[in-house]
């Protein structure tokens, strides 16, 4: 797997400014990007968006490193034709040296898959009706899951081994993004209408989960949770309507205006580059079978689109680790 690294310009770093390209800072064209596509039911490692030019179709797309559930093997045994139905995020993440892809779909798999050997870390079949949408890998090797339509975030004792079962449990209506932040050692979740930070207490085999924190949007729907890497301790927030950045000091969200005059209404996922700030998002774009898709990437800071024919994406990142402490 290739992952391309870039240098980091304090100018870059600073949310509001013009972001510099990545070859500005004397470096190759910046990080991959992952993408949950429904249609190949696959997570896609891609090259980095300077090299994403249009293809003429899914089977011509750069990909780097790619992972389905259908041809996984080792998770079989939790039915992936049924759970692994409509994939739904992509992460990365690092621990003790290992990097890791996290991903759930809402058919109610989650798992958390090393890279290098396609091998399934951990993973568990949720249920056919809880919807997972987000999924974080905890320092002492523990998954959290929030799953929207269960209405719940639950921490599964994943370090006991690759099919523990075994969880606390927060509920949390429409609970659609998790975030470990090693900063304040919290766990944040998002729901339809809160986001709340909990407190993880007891031994790793016996987590209890708390609330600490519990703060009100500003407006309904909110639907993905990530950090912003140009601001440490801040997060990205999206909503049925708009794009906010939170910060936990001030208590503040801060409406975030996106080039083009795109006002961040059904924003499934959102984020900034390490180094260069650019923003990805992915929103329905209403041109394909499905209400919730999109076949555009789209870049803000500056300001581009990326077509990617053929696919039915849901979620973006940048594959990077960056922002979870690792």
């Amino acid at each position: 797997m290739r992952i391309r690294r870039v240098l980091v310009g304090a100018a870059a770093l600073v949310l509001g400014l013009a972001a510099l390209p990545a070859t500005a800072f004397g470096a190759r064209p910046g990080w991959a990007v992952a993408v949950v596509d429904q249609a190949s039911r696959r997570v896609l490692v891609l090259q980095s968006a300077e090299e994403l030019i249009p293809y003429r179709g899914p089977d011509r797309l750069p990909v780097v490193w790619s992972w389905s559930a259908d041809t996984a093997g080792d998770v079989n045994d939790l039915e992936p034709k049924r759970s692994w139905s409509l994939p739904d995020e992509a992460k990365q993440r690092v621990r003790h040296g290992r990097r890791y892809l996290l991903t759930t779909a809402s058919g109610g798999l989650a798992a958390v898959v090393d890279t290098a050997t396609g091998a399934a870390y951990w993973a568990a079949d949720t249920g056919p009706h809880a919807n997972p949408h987000s999924i974080e890998l905890l320092p002492d090797g523990n998954v959290a899951v929030a799953a929207s339509t269960g209405g719940w975030v639950r921490l599964y004792t994943a370090s006991r081994g690759p099919r523990s079962t075994g969880y606390a449990e927060f509920r949390l209506p429409g609970a659609h993004g998790v975030h470990w932040d090693a900063r304040s050692r919290l766990l944040w979740a998002l729901g339809d209408d809160t986001l709340t930070a909990l407190r993880v207490t007891g031994p790793p085999d016996a987590p209890v989960l708390a609330a600490v924190r519990t703060v009100p949007l500003p407006e309904p729907g909110g639907h993905d949770l990530a950090p912003v890497l140009a601001e440490p301790g801040r997060f990205w927030v999206s909503t049925g309507g708009h794009l906010w950045r939170y910060d936990p000091a001030a208590d503040r969200f801060t409406r975030v205006r996106l080039t083009g005059g795109q006002d961040g209404r059904g924003i499934k996922s959102v984020g900034d580059e390490p180094g260069s700030g650019r923003l990805l998002t992915t929103a329905p774009d209403h041109a394909g079978p499905c209400s919730w898709c999109t076949s555009v990437l789209t870049l803000h800071r500056p300001g581009a689109e990326r077509t990617l024919p053929g696919t039915r994406l849901y979620k973006a990142r940048w594959w990077t680790s960056w922002g979870s402490g690792a």
